[in-house]
Parts: C-alpha cells; sequence; structure tokens
C-alpha cells in the first residue's frame, strides 16, 4: 500500500492502532482528534485518503463529507462509527463516502478497504446527505454482521425503481425498513402508502392505492395474507405502471418461495415483487444487538416518560438469553413495561422474570434442535450470512472475518470454564499458552475489566 492516508478520531487508542497498521503497509500518516485539523489537511492538498469518525468533539464527520467532496472531489472517504444504526449506512452512502465500517471495526477488513480506496477514484460527485427527521423514533439499530449487511443492502437500493420484498418473523422491523427506504430516498416528499389485505377489498382498490401512492412508495403489508384474486388483480395493475409509477415494496413473514410451490402464492406476483430481497433478522439471530437495543429503549423511554431506568447486570444476562418470539417489537413493550412497573432506577433480575413469564432460556433457532450437528448449524449461519447480500459476494476477507467470530467465543467461553485461568484453558483448547495470550490480545477478550480497543 502506498499513499497518505488522514486518520481523524477522538480515541487516542484507535488512532495509535491504525497509525501503527497503516505505516507499517507502507503509508504516511496524520492522525488527529480534531476535524477543524482535518478539514485543514483537507484543504491543504494533504492525503490521498481519510478515515474518519463520525462524532467528534469539535464536529460531525458525516456532515463534513460534502465539504470535502467539494474541496477534492477525488478524495475518497471511509467512515468509522460507533453508532451502529442504519441511519448512519444510510447517510454515509447518501454523503458518497467511500466505504462505512461500525465499530468494533475488523483491523484486516479496514486495511484491504484502504488499499482499495488508495487504487481507485470515486466518480460521481457528492450528494448532500438528507434530513435525517426523527431517526431515534427508528430502533433500526446493531452493530451484529447482519444487521450491518442489511444496512448496507438498504443504502444501495433505496434510490433504484427495483421492487423490495421485506422478509423476517413478526415483530422484526419490516415496515420500518420499508418507511426508511422510503424517507431516505428521492422519493421522500412522495406519498407513502401502505396497504393490507382489507385495504384491496374490491375491483378498483388496487388502482385506487396506485393513484394515491403515485410518484411515491406502495407497500404491500404482509402480501401472503392477500387471497388469489387479489394477487390476480396487482399483478394485472404491475404490468400497466407507467410514468411517475410508485416504488413497489411488500413485506412477508411467511416463506413466499414456499408458498408459492404448494400453490398458496401466485408465481408471477412472487418474481414481479422480488426485485432485491431484504431479510429483517429475529433477535434470536443477532444476540449481541439484544443489549444495545434495551439501552436505546430505555433511553427513549427516559425522554418519554421523564424517569430514569436501567437493567442491572442479572437483568440484562436475562434478556439477552430470553427467545423473543415477539422481537424488536416485543423487546421494546417489554422495557416500557419495566419503566413503569419498576420502583427504583434499576430494574432487577426478578422484575424482569415476573414480566417475561417462565421462559428464561433462548428458544432454539429456527431450523435447528437439541440434536443438529454444530457443522449444520454453522452451514445454517453462513448460508444466512451470504444470502444477507442480495445475491452480491460479500466483502473481501470472509475466511478471517469467519475465523474470527468463532474463535472469540470459543476462547472467552473456554476462560469462563476454566475461571480465567490461562494455562488450564490454553490446555482445555489444546494450543501453546502463549498462542493463547496473542489470541486474547487479537481478539480484544476481556480477562479482565480491559476496554475495547476498536
Amino acid at each position: 500500500m502506498d499513499g497518505t492516508i488522514l486518520v481523524a478520531d477522538d480515541d487516542r487508542t484507535i488512532r495509535t492502532v491504525l497509525t501503527q497498521a497503516l505505516t507499517r503497509a507502507g503509508c504516511k500518516v496524520h492522525a488527529t482528534s480534531s476535524l477543524v485539523t482535518l478539514m485543514r489537511w483537507v484543504e491543504e492538498g494533504k492525503g490521498d485518503l481519510v478515515i474518519s469518525d463520525v462524532v467528534m468533539p469539535d464536529g460531525n464527520g458525516l456532515e463534513a463529507l460534502p465539504r470535502i467532496s467539494k474541496l477534492r472531489p477525488g478524495l475518497p472517504v471511509i467512515v468509522i462509527s460507533a453508532q451502529n444504526t442504519i441511519m448512519t449506512a444510510i447517510q454515509a452512502a447518501e454523503a458518497e463516502a467511500y466505504d462505512y465500517l461500525p465499530k468494533p471495526f475488523d483491523l484486516p477488513d479496514l486495511m484491504k478497504r484502504s488499499a482499495r480506496a488508495l487504487d481507485q477514484k470515486r466518480r460521481s460527485p457528492a450528494r448532500a446527505a438528507p434530513v435525517a427527521e426523527a431517526t431515534d423514533d427508528l430502533p433500526l439499530v446493531g452493530r451484529t454482521a447482519a444487521m450491518q449487511a442489511l444496512y448496507r443492502l438498504v443504502a444501495r437500493v433505496m434510490n433504484t425503481d427495483l421492487a423490495v420484498l421485506i422478509t423476517g418473523e413478526s415483530g422484526t422491523g419490516k415496515s420500518l425498513i420499508a418507511k426508511a427506504i422510503h424517507d431516505f430516498s428521492d422519493r421522500r416528499n412522495q406519498p407513502f402508502v401502505v396497504a393490507q389485505a382489507a385495504d384491496l377489498a374490491g375491483g378498483d382498490a388496487v388502482g385506487a392505492l396506485m393513484a394515491r401512492a403515485k410518484g411515491g412508495s406502495l407497500v404491500f403489508d404482509e402480501v401472503a395474507d392477500y387471497d388469489d384474486e387479489t394477487q390476480a388483480r396487482i399483478v394485472r395493475f404491475l404490468d400497466q405502471l407507467g410514468n411517475n409509477a410508485p416504488r413497489i415494496m411488500a413485506t412477508s413473514q411467511s416463506d413466499l418461495s414456499a408458498r408459492m410451490e404448494h400453490g398458496a402464492f401466485r408465481q408471477d406476483l412472487f418474481y414481479r415483487l422480488g426485485g432485491v430481497t431484504l431479510h429483517v433478522p429475529s433477535l434470536r439471530e443477532r444476540v449481541d444487538d439484544i443489549p444495545l437495543l434495551a439501552d436505546h429503549f430505555l433511553a427513549r423511554g427516559e425522554r418519554d416518560m421523564g424517569a430514569a431506568r436501567r437493567l442491572s447486570a442479572e437483568a440484562r444476562d436475562l434478556v439477552r438469553a430470553y427467545g423473543w418470539p415477539g422481537n424488536v417489537r416485543q423487546l421494546e413493550n417489554t422495557l416500557r413495561r419495566l419503566m413503569v412497573t419498576s420502583s427504583e432506577v434499576e430494574i432487577t433480575r426478578s422484575e424482569v422474570e415476573a414480566v417475561l413469564g417462565a421462559q428464561p432460556a433462548m428458544e432454539p433457532l429456527k431450523g435447528g434442535g437439541e440434536n443438529e450437528k454444530l457443522s449444520a448449524s454453522v452451514a445454517r449461519h453462513l448460508k444466512r450470512y451470504f444470502d444477507l447480500h442480495g445475491g452480491a459476494l460479500p466483502p473481501p476477507g470472509v475466511y478471517q472475518r469467519i475465523l474470527r467470530e468463532v474463535e472469540g467465543p470459543l476462547i472467552e467461553i473456554a476462560l469462563d470454564a476454566t475461571a480465567g485461568n490461562q494455562a488450564k484453558c490454553a490446555d482445555l483448547l489444546g494450543i501453546n499458552r502463549n498462542t493463547l495470550r496473542k489470541k486474547i490480545t487479537d481478539l480484544d477478550i476481556r480477562v479482565t475489566r480491559r476496554r475495547k480497543l476498536m
């Protein structure tokens, strides 16, 4: 790698790690904790690549992107952020960032993206970032690989005219994804119309809805519930769409391809709705996002109700381990109830148990089971990871990312089982103790209280 890289992040550890890694790779590095300093360097013509955090002490990295693009149209910017929401990914895409990575990021992955950024120039001019009003009302929060892949897909498809099919269990946030696609697209000032089965009764209902949504977005909600006659009418209208037609989206918690195979859903409608398929994972598929979502809802509740609440460590563990059949919607409703019923600032485990009832354990993942082989479970998760990219290949470096995802939990569980005794843990794993220590450092595993690097 060759070039000068400008790094802006208010975390000294991240600046140090990136400076060392990029310097070893052959680059010159200028690092700062100030957005003002970064912009001065850009104005002076320094740098072939910018790597910038979003929230800085003296400004917002995303808001600076249009100015960077105006000053230096060919200067690529990689955004890194601990604000792991769909809005961050969308705003980064809208502001023409070269790439976006959530924290904690994979250092080898960032290095590869940096090398690619140095090798090519951006061709299109930057557009102003959309106004993100009421983003706190959207619980589309998540740092897991599944959610970040979904965010990137949303950012890529939101300004296309392709039909979008959004799948996922009840309560995962399918309708919120549809609304986000509309609100952050070029159609944001046009109508957003949601149609349910009851809204489509009558021969002219589909045409009336199409007319209402003209130029905007029309969402067929839970389209699997539509009868065959309604499905046929939708097909006919979709085939007649002309100029200024609405963007078509559909949601479904049912497997439409399976219903189609059994004759319960029209094949012609399935292919017209599935231009791009976005799968919204259940909470069971992104367990590590549950504490993040819980904090999000508690903070919102504090703003709405004026009462501060937090989960005790034991309560947080229980919330993370629960199966959440109602997914994000159930999680939000449960936490709002706890904010009302809890008399103290700290919500206890017993209070959570009283609300959740007698289901403290994680439910088995759909499609799995107690007797499922580990290899089969891993294969299901890997296939889902590839499927989340909507037919495109995942970013390069899949092997190392997956290896890291497996190694981290394995070592953490082994350390817990051996009460933190590294000699016993190394023996249990069948690796050298020095190897274990190196992996603990590389994977940033908290043996004692340790601050996360990235």
